[in-house]
């Protein structure tokens, strides 16, 4: 449970929130609009769905809402919270009535770095008849992962070399991957965000201590558009700071939106048996309907050059989503043509493989707490780089009167790597035995299970994500 200590049961009385989920209706054909949308080849591309039309398709049944309300009312549960597609209830209650509600969960209080958190250990049940009508119930198991302990590990493991290295900043960013002073934000209609899930927060004068070091040759923004949650107290999260920062500076003077509430491990490891191991997939990075980043490190640690793997990327395949026909023949083609594969037995050959794309990952410059901070690494730090260049495409397509580019797999897959650097040496990390010696998946030319396509030619891409079919 990532380190966290359990103190013991709470009181009865004390107010929990829950989260339940209910059944969507149409999710296969909401899958359908999705790709239409999404495919250049098709007629619908680009017309996107509003969020009432999405509403209207998924959500729940009249039948679904009513026993589910009708049971949690049986309860004395009625202090509920809806959204538009209706499809989520959070509802408070206290901890007696939960447990009643879901029998076999037994909640006690755990703590982590000074932070408190009310979860259960064991698994919940409910009824049948409500069974059918529930996908999940939110807040009872889960816990937040520790997202700093990679970055202190690359931290310690780097600074032997840390004098040969100034760091990434957004200059060294812009550089390698084409961005001009020009290339920043001018739509009136454009916006980004970002979403922290970690229970990490930015704070607003890291931000601007950090433009002030690093944003003097581009235009940018040093505020936050808007923060759509509760912005927590104390002190900043490293992870949250890398990426306001950094989708701010790549996708510069663009709106940016806050949301508070692609894993760096390499193939990851799950160990089934005495001697027997599997990669382990991570999710949301595995899902076939997110564009997936990995991680790249410079050749020359001396300067900006050509990028390889960096080991910590992740990527692999999903043991959930199978894999969807937009990439079948780009990962079909790397796992026929590249030697010396994993044996089989550790991944799931017909899985949605991941990532998609890649960008620099390591040795990144953080401004948390008014402190610059160096050597910080990990996909958190290529993904708003990433973000934050698809924002500048969707500005330019916007200012061309085209719609935004929406999901990108179906397209960037369609390229076939156009408008990217390929990444063709390197490899990540994996299980420590026998058979694998902690090597993963490696990367090839064209697609890879390790850096997607490439990293992003910032003018090259744009031509061919602008330019209409």
């Amino acid at each position: 449970m990532f380190n966290w200590t359990r103190i013991g049961r709470i009181d009865p009385t004390e107010k929990l929130e829950l989260t339940f989920a209910l059944r969507q209706q149409n999710v296969d054909q909401l899958e359908h609009l999705l790709l239409l949308v999404s495919d250049p080849e098709s007629a619908q591309y680009g017309k996107h769905l509003t969020l009432e039309e999405v509403a209207a398709l998924v959500r729940p049944s009249q039948l679904t809402q009513k026993v589910v309300r009708h049971w949690l009312q049986s309860h004395g549960v009625t202090d509920c919270q809806t959204i538009l597609t209706q499809d989520f209830l959070q509802c408070t209650m206290n901890t007696q009535v939960a447990e009643a509600l879901l029998p076999g969960i037994e909640f006690h209080r755990y703590v982590r770095d000074g932070i408190s958190l009310v979860r259960s250990s064991s698994a919940y049940h409910v009824h049948e008849d409500v069974l059918q009508h529930l996908d999940f119930v939110g807040g009872v198991h889960r816990f937040p992962p520790k997202g700093q302990d990679l970055n202190e590990v690359l931290t310690k493991r780097r600074r032997s070399r840390a004098k040969f290295h100034l760091g990434n900043t957004p200059a060294t960013l812009r550089s390698r991957y084409n961005l001009t002073a020009a290339d920043v934000g001018s739509a009136q209609n454009n916006s980004q965000a970002v979403a922290q899930f970690l229970e990490q927060f930015y704070h607003p004068a890291d931000l601007a201590e950090f433009m002030t070091l690093f944003g003097r040759s581009f235009q940018h923004l040093s505020k936050i558009d808007r923060v759509v949650g509760v912005q927590g107290a104390g002190k900043a999260g490293l992870e949250a700071s890398l990426d306001v920062e950094y989708i701010m500076s790549t996708g510069a003077n663009i709106p940016t939106w806050v949301f508070t509430n692609p894993g760096d491990s390499g193939a990851g490891c799950r160990h089934l048996t005495k001697g027997e191991n599997s990669f382990r997939p991570s999710f949301p990075a595995s899902s076939p309907y997110v564009t997936t980043v990995g991680g790249t490190s410079f050749k020359n640690p001396f300067k900006v050059t050509y990028e390889v793997t960096d080991y910590i990327s992740g990527g692999g395949f999903s043991n959930v989503f199978k894999m969807p026909d937009y990439q079948v023949g780009a990962v079909e083609g790397y796992l026929k043509a590249v030697p010396g594969l994993p044996p089989k037995t550790y991944f799931n050959t017909s899985g949605r493989a991941y990532p998609d794309i890649a960008a620099l990952s390591d040795n990144y410059w953080v401004v948390t707490d008014r402190v610059p901070i160096p050597w910080v690494s990990g996909t958190s730090a290529s993904t708003p780089v990433v973000g934050g260049i698809l924002s500048l495409i969707n500005d330019q397509r916007f200012l061309k009167g085209l719609p935004s580019l929406g999901f990108l797999n179906p397209r960037l897959y369609q390229l076939q790597g156009q408008g990217l650097f390929d990444v063709t040496d390197g490899c990540h990390l994996s299980c420590l035995d026998e058979q694998v010696q902690g090597q993963g998946f490696c990367a090839a030319p064209s697609w890879d299970p390790v850096t997607g396509w490439g990293t992003p030619n910032y003018p090259a891409l744009l031509a061919a994500l602008v330019l209409e079919k």
